[in-house]
Formats: C-alpha cells, structure tokens, sequence
C-alpha cells in the first residue's frame, strides 16, 4: 500500500494548473519504479484536498452565476477521484513505458462504508469548501442547514463543517485484492473514499462526510492483506518534540513506544497524528511495517520512519 500525500500531487507554492499537478505526480511516481522492479504489487491511494475544494467552489459559482444546483459532498469525492485517478494513472503509464515495464494499471472509484451511528456524526469538524462571511454563512445555514465553524486561517470567515467518521470496510475490497494479486497495479480508495451506510434495508446510501484519507489506506491495506503500508508526505522522517529545543528524529519505532508517543501529544493533531495512528492501524491488523518518509526519499531507504509491532533495539 503506497498513499500519496497531498504534496506528492500538489505544492503549497504552486497554483494547481494540471501542468504542474502532473509533472508532481510524475516525479512521484518515479520513485515507485525500485518497488516494481523488486516484484511488489502495488495498491496507491491518493489526498484530494485541494482538488475537491475547488469542486465545491465550483459548485458555489455554478449555482450563483448559472443556477446550476449544487452536487452534494459524496458525488464530489467521487469527482476528484475519478479525475486524480485518471492522472495518477496516466502518468504511471508513461513512467513505466519509460522504463520498459509491462503492467496493467487500473482506476477504481471506492466506496468505504461508515456507521450512521458513528459519534463523528455529533462533532462535525473537517472544513471543507469555500469561506464565507458571517452574513452568507447565517443565509446558507438556515437553507441547507449547513453547519459551519470559523475559519482558523481568516478572521471573521467561515468555512462549513462536516463529520469526519471511521472507515468501516471497502465495499469493493475483493476486487482490489483479487486485481492486485494478479499484478495489475491499482489505483483505488482516493481521498479516504466516498463515505456511504447502509440503510435499515441495506441498502447503501450516501454519507455527507468524510473519510481521512491514511485510516482509509491502513484499512484497505489490511483487508486485502497487505504487508506493508508507505505513506508519502513532506517531511522525511517522524519526530517527537516537533519544533522545540528537544526535537528529536525516530528512525525506528515499535508499536508500544508509538503509542505512548501520541498518547504524551508528540505528535501534531492536524499533521502527523493522523497518519501515525494509520500506521499503528495496520500494524496492529498484521501488516509487517509502515513507513512515513518524504514522497521523492522513497527509494533512498537511509530515509524515513520504519514502524513494526517490535524491533531489535
């Protein structure tokens, strides 16, 4: 399992024009060649962040300009990932053209089932879309009973909310495993995956929500039995201490002391916190190890975090 993070897509300094979306996940994607020359079958999940903010947007400009009714948040998620996943996908064909590898490639919009129950439901806290002022987010709230928080990074503005609930299963794990298994390189769960339930007559139903993107990626992982779990993002290796006089790089970590580490709050709640419990996820469902390293370090294998149940201190 390979997650690409956000920057191996997108940089915070760049515009997002598909130019630069796809030269990023070109040379991300490069440094998956040593792990399919060493014979892995690969399974990649992919942030959509920025792409599905600027759906919503769209959405806002649509329905003002034009009275084009909004789509709601699931048909969104499944937007951005059809759309990464067709780049993710394309430029992997021609990296591996490039190199003379001969792989199937292939693109699954994924669905990931969440309890209707779940507590997430009563603390909506992901922001998501455009920020408002007060006055539109009043109007907007009593029309579509939006929920909406203010916005950390504006003063004054405010960004809708929405609940941010556990993955429970990927309704099309099976043929991920079975495509994966065959050596077709799949490209699936993009975003954390279209969150749905199922209803009291089982039938599935769309959730307006959202699904972290690393807890999905552990997940699918584990279901179809992977052994290990990469999650590529800005930073090279794991530190406890961030940012203070006594930071310190972890190299290697085992399951217990990475989970004393975020239970004293080393580790940050909007940033790594979320992808070190991934990993202990995974770890703990029987996967080998996660990795936490850098998007363009990967091949380098003197970089990034090793996490395993137990190591040999």
């Amino acid at each position: 399992m390979v997650a690409l993070g956000g920057n191996a897509l997108l940089r915070d300094n760049q515009k997002g024009t598909i130019d630069e979306q796809e030269q990023n996940t070109t040379d991300t994607l490069e440094n998956l060649i040593f792990l399919i020359r060493e014979g892995y079958d690969l399974v990649i999940t992919h942030g959509n962040g920025p792409q599905v903010g600027n759906i919503l947007m769209r959405n806002d400009a649509g329905e003002a300009v034009y009275g084009i009714p909004q789509m709601p948040l699931d048909i969104c998620v499944a937007d951005s990932q059809g759309g990464i996943g067709y780049m993710i996908e394309r430029m992997l064909r021609n990296v591996l053209f490039k190199h003379g590898i001969e792989r199937e490639v292939v693109t699954l919009v994924t669905m990931i089932l969440v309890g209707e129950a779940d507590p997430a439901f009563e603390k909506p806290s992901k922001r998501v879309g455009k920020t408002y002022d007060s006055e539109e987010a009043g109007r907007i709230s009593a029309e579509k009973g939006w929920i909406f928080k203010e916005d950390k990074k504006r003063a004054g503005g405010f960004r809708r909310v929405v609940p941010s609930p556990e993955p429970l299963e990927i309704i099309n794990e099976r043929v991920v495993e079975d495509l994966a298994r065959k050596g077709t390189i799949v490209v699936a769960a993009g975003g954390g995956g279209v969150p749905v339930y199922r209803d009291s007559e089982g039938r599935v139903r769309p959730s307006e929500s959202v699904i972290d993107k690393d807890l999905a990626s552990a997940l699918l992982g584990a279901r179809i039995g992977a052994n290990e779990f990469y999650i590529l993002t800005d930073v090279p290796f794991v530190y406890i201490n961030y940012n203070t006089p006594l930071q310190e790089m972890k190299e290697f970590l085992d399951y217990k002391d990475t989970m004393t580490y975020l239970e004293q709050g080393m580790f940050g709640e909007g940033d790594m916190a979320p992808k070190i419990r991934a990993c202990l996820q995974f770890i703990k469902s029987g996967g080998e190890k996660s990795v936490i390293t850098e998007a363009f370090k990967l091949e380098d294998r003197s970089y990034g975090t090793k996490i395993t149940m137990e190591y040999d201190k």
